[in-house]
């Protein structure tokens, strides 16, 4: 078992493989074993790594009462420099999303790349979003108090798929990954929950991120999810957008091949445009 130091806590991660450092970050009430199959594929021409993010599986908690993204961003700050990583590709999906969004823009100069899969930006762009985001979310905490985050998250699956068919996805394979792992204490399941309810509070500048971008997200995306995209594609400097036939809001679980081979020519092209630039940072001329 492998863990750094990150601020308060000890944080655990995998490592695998060589080369370009590629770092994942799950989702909320995940692990680390949710990139499983992407760091399986991408480990022969990568270095991998995948981390438990603070309230989360090996990791665990904290003595800390409140979370806050930003405070999640700092942590992946503290395993990057910990780990000693060259400018890392940071791939985050739903709250890992907003987990890199945050740091890569805090800290342009230390991204070659940015996926961000499934995920949102800060800004509310609906009331229903606000309902959903902030309200629901809020919500869950008393109920999951009283009979566990299981019950009451198999209740909220079985409302979004009658709101939007598909949204859930493969949850039976989000299910196994919980069942797997360490389990969430209520404490640290409202404080990563009110964290992410919190997050159209956070000050982020999307300005700011200047790496190369992928935004993923699954056909069957809960629609205020899909509203994000074209906010994204449109603000940020170079991005590139892929949508994942027949998947909802874990897409790299949904269809983990379709998923890789995206993320896999991503890094190829980051690959080859360094490749092909001088050294002062401008793009080279194939003779």
């Amino acid at each position: 078992m492998a863990t750094v130091r990150t601020g308060d806590i000890e944080t655990y991660y995998e490592r695998r493989g060589a080369g370009r450092p590629v770092v994942f970050v799950h989702g909320a009430i995940l692990d680390y074993t949710q990139w499983t199959a992407q760091m399986e594929a991408l480990c022969e021409d990568y270095d991998v790594i995948a981390y438990d993010v603070r309230g989360h599986g090996r990791t665990g908690g904290s003595d800390r009462e409140r979370y806050s993204v930003d405070l999640f961003a700092e942590d992946l700050a503290a395993l990057v420099e910990a780990l000693d990583l060259d400018r890392p590709v940071v791939c985050g999906l739903s709250m890992g999303g907003c987990i890199a969004q945050v740091y890569a823009a805090r800290h342009p100069e230390r991204v070659g790349g940015l996926v961000l899969a499934d995920t949102f930006t800060p800004k509310l762009l609906t009331r229903g979003e606000w309902i959903q985001r902030s309200l629901m979310l809020r919500a869950t905490v008393p109920p999951v108090r009283l009979v566990g985050y299981e019950r009451v998250e198999r209740a909220l699956v079985w409302l979004h798929e009658r709101l939007s068919r598909g949204a859930s996805g493969d949850y039976g394979e989000i299910e196994r990954i919980r069942s797997a792992g360490p389990r969430m204490t209520t404490g640290e399941f409202a404080k990563v929950i009110r964290a992410v309810a919190r997050f159209h509070e956070t000050r982020l500048d999307l300005d700011s991120i200047t790496a190369p971008t992928l935004v993923i997200y699954g056909e069957n995306e809960p629609p205020f999810v899909r509203r994000h995209v074209p906010r994204l594609e449109a603000t940020l400097p170079d991005a590139t957008v892929r949508e994942v036939p027949g998947a909802g809001h874990a897409s790299n679980l949904d269809d983990p091949a379709f998923f890789t081979r995206v993320v896999r020519e991503f890094l190829a092209r980051i690959d080859a445009c360094e490749a092909n630039s001088d050294p002062d940072g401008t793009e080279g001329v194939s003779p």
